[in-house]
């Protein structure tokens, strides 16, 4: 008797986990690499608006071309350990941004390892930088 019941809450416990990881794959995909070029860019410009609301921060920085870019920076413990805040910057100031960008070239979109404000680093992924 209570093989019959668990039967039914183990099926319904694999379909909620399915369920889950359907719907987190895209999540995953976009907060891993795989989105973005092996070899990284340089971008300067800047800081229309800072966001540093989860999942991770991010920038829209004003490229000297005029092209809008969305940088996203580490999940906000790294963004934090890194020493950048949301009171480090403000829209308005220059930036140089170090990351890799959307694979996608239509995209003017990126992910920082590396964002310079004012001559000072701010390393999201130290172990990325290549340049």
């Amino acid at each position: 008797m209570s093989t019959a019941i668990r039967l039914p809450s183990l099926h319904l416990s694999a379909a909620a986990l399915a369920g889950v990881l359907a719907l987190a794959a895209p999540a995953l995909a976009h907060h891993g690499w795989s989105w973005a070029e092996s070899e990284q860019m340089t971008l300067q410009g800047t800081i229309k608006t800072i966001s540093m609301a989860p999942p991770h921060p991010v920038l829209h920085v004003t490229a000297k071309d005029g092209v809008l870019w969305q940088v996203d920076l580490g999940n906000p413990r790294q963004t934090a350990d890194s020493g950048f805040t949301g009171d480090t910057a403000k829209p308005g100031d220059a930036v140089t941004v170090l990351g890799n960008r959307n694979r996608d070239s239509t995209k003017p979109h990126m992910k920082a390892v590396r964002i310079t404000l004012a001559g000072k680093n701010y390393d999201m992924y130290p172990e990325r930088i290549t340049n």
